[in-house]
């Protein structure tokens, strides 16, 4: 029931963001998140799109989709244009791809990322304590997984704590059922079903889950938009206390991202809200 009503509640308040962000922003490309490496395909770097003349800013830290199998941060120029047009300093990231590696290799990149963006942002202008995590598909499962399995970013010294909020889109959140794993390239997760489970986000949950906004699309096929709809139940049952859960019409799995920076774009503008929301919630509590 609470979940059902967070739903109702979210479809009938309409998002607030839209093409009113115009702040300028600046580039810095191609930043090493890793020492000591040099991955193929500048894997091991990110871009920083940063809300000129601001400080003190919210940061997004974005993962691109691709089944872990493709992808690249410069086809994803128009999430960090759009992210900080908006105020917010963001990084979109790169990470190593199957065949290179296997899980657990994509999301220990991603827990670098982060890691390295809590560390450094401040030297960019935006606020380590207040760092968001978003992706898309495959992307939006690394996030998921950082924020629901605390073993990846304890490897860098950091909790749960440490992401201010989550925004999966258009996720998948086991593993091991029919759509993922079993249906897939296996070189992604191998054949061990009992590594298929470890992988799955579903399998870590607790009350330490940052707050989340789970986001899917209408025209989704219906394994996942089932998955995601059973996550946000099960986050409730797992006693996670900031858990929402949105259909976005009129999408695909596709273009519930393509589409983000095109004016009033919910997708983007359900983003926008839950980070200035979440911010501003703690930061009223810090005073």
């Amino acid at each position: 029931m609470k979940i059902a009503l967070a739903f109702l509640g979210l479809l009938a308040i309409p998002a607030t963001a839209g093409a009113a962000d115009k702040t300028s922003v600046k580039i810095v490309k191609d930043i090493p998140y890793l020492a000591g490496v040099n991955y193929a395909a500048n894997k091991d770097k990110l871009d920083l799109y940063l809300p000129e003349g601001r400080t003190n800013v919210p940061v997004i830290v974005s993962y691109y989709g691709g089944a872990l199998t493709a992808g690249d941060k410069n086809a994803q120029a128009f999430i960090g244009q759009r992210f900080a047009a908006a105020g917010f300093a963001t990084a979109v990231v790169n990470y190593r791809l199957t065949p290179e590696v296997q899980h657990p290799g994509h999301v220990q990149d991603a827990a670098a990322s982060f890691a390295w963006v809590k560390k450094h942002i401040a030297e960019y202008g935006g606020d380590p304590r207040q760092v968001f995590v978003i992706g898309h598909s495959a992307g939006a499962y690394l996030v998921a997984l950082l924020a629901t399995d605390e073993g990846y970013v304890a490897a860098h010294k950091l909790s749960l704590k440490d992401i201010r909020g989550v925004v999966p889109v258009s996720a998948f959140y086991w593993v091991e059922k029919t759509g993922v794993a079993p249906d897939r390239d296996k070189r992604v997760w191998g054949t061990d079903q009992q590594v298929w489970i470890d992988a799955s986000p579903a399998h870590h949950l607790s009350a330490a889950v940052p707050p989340m906004l789970v986001l899917y699309a209408d025209g989704d096929d219906e394994w996942r938009r089932q998955q995601n709809v059973e996550m946000a139940k099960a986050l409730t049952s797992a006693g996670a206390r900031d858990v929402s859960l949105v259909v976005i019409p009129g999408r695909t799995h596709g273009t519930i991202w393509s589409k983000v920076a095109e004016d009033g774009d919910e997708t983007a503008a359900r983003i926008i809200d839950f980070v200035r929301a979440h911010t501003n919630a703690q930061r009223s509590q810090q005073q």
